[in-house]
């Protein structure tokens, strides 16, 4: 029996009397790409916070390898070695170079060599058709090229699970097709993901499963095929109008 990648069981997340997630359950198989879609303030990033401990889960189970996630620095270990997040913003340290950010992680948790860390990053950019920027600051490059150099840096650990967080909303529109042609590629060689994104076509292109949050609440979760194009909940279609082109009907 094949062990899912990840498995959220009856998640919950409040701050103070705010409830943001609400008996969340969804599961993540090897080589999927789940992605989280609905508006702002629906949960997407706050249940990404929790898969990868961020955010302390009031309550349900986070499960990643068949491991139960249960707040032990043991568990805290594993996710920080196994899955690697990407943020709306770059996060990268303006004051260090591109090779230096994607190299940190490698040397400090993982405990690779500068050698061996420098030589995957170069493999890495070069994969990525950046590998004349290895010796530039991040304020040198473009906003897509740090997204860019920000996905590498969380591919240089090595994560069995990638989290992605938003990643073309900070970018101007001329450069997101570059940033979603990367996790494209990604999709393709198998990479477990689970993302959030605006981006409803891109969405149809690379998921296995979509899943449709409203108000912290898994409303609708299945293939694109079916959730994006004869999604069964009013709430779906109704989300779904306001990105897509022609009708889009609930039945």
């Amino acid at each position: 029996m094949t062990v899912p990648v990840l498995q959220l069981r009856d998640l919950t997340k409040s701050f103070g009397d705010k409830v943001v997630l609400d008996g969340v359950s969804l599961t993540v198989q090897p080589h999927e790409v789940v992605c989280l879609i609905g508006a702002s303030g629906s949960g997407k990033s706050t249940l990404l916070r929790c898969c990868n401990l961020l955010e302390p889960a009031s309550g349900g189970t986070i499960s990643l390898f068949g491991v139960d996630l249960a707040g032990d620095e043991v568990r805290g270990e594993l996710v920080r070695r196994e899955v690697g997040i990407v943020f709306q913003s770059f996060n990268l340290f303006p004051h260090r170079s591109v090779l230096d950010n994607i190299t940190m992680g490698p040397r400090r948790a993982l405990g690779a060599s500068k050698q061996a860390a420098e030589a995957k990053a170069l493999q890495l950019l070069e994969r990525f058709a950046l590998a004349e920027k290895a010796h530039d600051y991040p304020d040198r490059l473009s906003g897509g090229q740090q997204q860019r150099v920000a996905i590498i840096r969380a591919l240089a650990m090595d994560p069995r699970l990638l989290l992605l967080d938003e990643i073309t909303s900070a970018l101007d529109p001329a450069l997101v097709a570059e940033v979603l042609d990367l996790v494209r590629e990604l999709a393709a060689t198998g990479m477990p993901m689970l993302l959030a994104t605006h981006e409803i076509e891109f969405a149809r292109d690379v998921a296995t499963t979509i899943v449709f949050l409203e108000a912290g609440r898994i409303v609708e979760c299945g293939p694109p095929s079916e959730v994006l194009t004869h999604p069964k909940d009013e709430r779906t279609a109704t989300f779904l109008r306001r990105y897509l082109d022609g009708d889009v009907r609930s039945g």
